[in-house]
């Protein structure tokens, strides 16, 4: 059916996402490592009726405490995600204990895990890249599942765009299911909630939000740059333990094979100060120094959509400005 915008962005949109995680809007923000380091940005996107998303990667159980009590002293609609291959189980721990969601990506659902993060008692989600992964994630018990286009910046899972695979896991689904790639205006977000999802992710956009940690030449860059400026590479894995794919802008590719050092400068993670090799993978933040230009600079497809450096709230109401009445009709059945 045709969206059309409403009048004024709904206060409230209620979706089976919505009622599960505790915000008034089915919009979240995505976890990125360096870009979010503390409460900041998931608590303004919380603030303005979203979800925000806080990712444990890199962080001493000490810090992840910390800033999970700040977190929670501010909102409940908010989560913590890990990356399976580097999952920290005291961090894991904390998180499920701390946290009311917590999301797993780069990871094979494990029913343990599940329990661990149900133990503690957080919803357990996962992010999946087929109906195969998505059906594993359910018996596993998981409470929520996160489907990621190839559109999307930072490190896509899969090989499809986001609404062929949303088509392939909402046809098993039977948990709430938020779609991300490539969402970074408000006619992406109402599409994928016609097309059944419950929730709309972003990420790109948020890099370049006031409360973003990511460093001013980032977001300048991001304001500079179209869909097709953001390219698919597996070069920006030096150091990692393995080689994985990563969508960047194609100025950052270019400067990191023109660079003439091994060592890209060093990023500010968690409070410490990190090295960067050539092609890191690490995203280059408030603090950092070196070869900026030349670091890893994450971007979706939904980069065009990055016009201005402006606050979460400005852009939680922009991504909603087109759910109304029609959109609702649309929207999975609350059931």
């Amino acid at each position: 059916m045709t969206i059309t915008p409403s009048d004024a962005t709904p206060a409230s949109f209620e979706t089976r996402f919505t009622r599960l995680a505790g915000c008034r809007l089915p919009i979240q923000s995505a976890p990125m490592a360096g870009v979010v380091s503390d409460a900041k940005l998931p608590a303004a996107v919380a603030a303005a009726g979203g979800h925000g998303m806080f990712p444990a990667l890199f962080l001493s159980a000490p810090y992840l405490t910390r800033v999970l009590s700040d977190l929670s002293g501010r909102t409940r609609a908010y989560g913590v995600n890990f990356i399976g291959l580097m999952l920290d189980r005291e961090c894991l721990e904390i998180a499920a204990g701390h946290a009311p969601l917590v999301e797993l990506f780069l990871a094979e659902p494990s029913r343990e895990i599940v329990e661990t993060i149900h133990a503690g008692g957080a919803l357990a989600s996962y992010q999946v890249a087929s109906d195969q992964q998505a059906l594993r994630a359910q018996d596993a018990g998981a409470d929520l599942l996160v489907v990621q286009g190839i559109e999307a910046g930072g490190h896509p899972a899969g090989d499809l765009g986001l609404l062929p695979l949303l088509e392939e896991v909402l046809a098993v689904a039977t948990v709430p299911v938020v779609a991300a790639g490539g969402i970074g205006g408000p006619r992406a977000v109402a599409a994928v909630l016609a097309a059944g999802a419950d929730a709309a992710r972003a990420g790109t956009r948020f890099v370049a939000a006031a409360e973003s940690r990511a460093h001013a030449r980032y977001k300048q860059a991001l304001v500079e740059a179209g869909a097709r400026d953001a390219v698919l590479t597996r070069a920006f894995s030096a150091g990692d333990p393995v080689e994985t794919t990563q969508r960047v802008l194609r100025s950052a590719l270019r400067a990191a094979e023109a660079f003439p050092g091994e060592s890209a400068g060093e990023v500010v993670l968690g409070g410490a100060r990190v090295p960067v090799p050539r092609f890191g993978s690490h995203a280059p933040t408030e603090g950092s120094s070196g070869a900026i230009e030349a670091m890893a600079l994450y971007a979706g497809q939904s980069a065009g959509g990055v016009t201005g450096i402006v606050p979460a709230a400005e852009i939680v109401t922009e991504l909603a400005s087109r759910l109304g009445a029609t959109a609702l009709a649309a929207a999975p059945a609350l059931g």
